[in-house]
């Protein structure tokens, strides 16, 4: 099947390249022309199977389709970068040798989690879209990492000479 597909469309695709590229470029800038190009040719090859016996009109169609997505593409990021421009500096997290030190000692999972946690302001359904696990996992996972960090935490403070109270215990 693929070696039909690829003499089929070995066939055809010359014949649409230079037709594809004059449409797009008197519709796009030249970069967004090759990468929608680029983007038409894939969605021919892959739907080699369906081109009709006259394929161009159909080509200019998918390239019609391709470039919306492209401007749509553009103008979310156009919508993104305004947002971006729009917000105050963020400093970014505090800076606390401690906790740096503590982060350090967990496990490269558990931090990532802490830090889309703590500096990304995630909730743990939105985690769970970042790292592809289930919501339930990663709340227990999240939970896991903040006890594991506080205890990293006291420990560091405990032996940088931090006392911890002692008032109610027996020495």
């Amino acid at each position: 099947m693929d070696e039909s597909r690829r003499d089929l469309f070995e066939q055809v695709a010359p014949r649409l390249v230079e037709p594809l590229r004059r449409y797009l470029a008197r519709r796009t800038d030249p970069a967004t022309a090759e990468d929608v190009l680029a983007e038409t040719l894939l969605v021919c090859w892959r739907r080699a199977e369906d081109l009709p016996e006259e394929p161009l009109p159909w080509v200019y169609g998918v390239a019609r389709n391709c470039l919306r997505n492209a401007e749509r593409a553009a103008r979310r990021q156009e919508r993104v970068a305004a947002r971006i421009m729009a917000q105050p500096a963020d400093p970014g997290p505090p800076e606390d040798p401690a906790l740096d030190e503590a982060l350090a000692t967990l496990r490269p999972e558990e931090a990532e989690l802490l830090r889309l946690w703590a500096w990304e302001q995630l909730a743990p359904a939105e985690i769970a879209v970042v790292l592809g696990i289930s919501p339930n996992a990663a709340s227990t996972r999240l939970t896991r990492a903040k006890k594991k960090l506080a205890d990293r935490l006291r420990k560091s403070r405990a032996g940088a000479g931090h006392e911890e109270s002692r008032e109610g215990r027996t020495p």
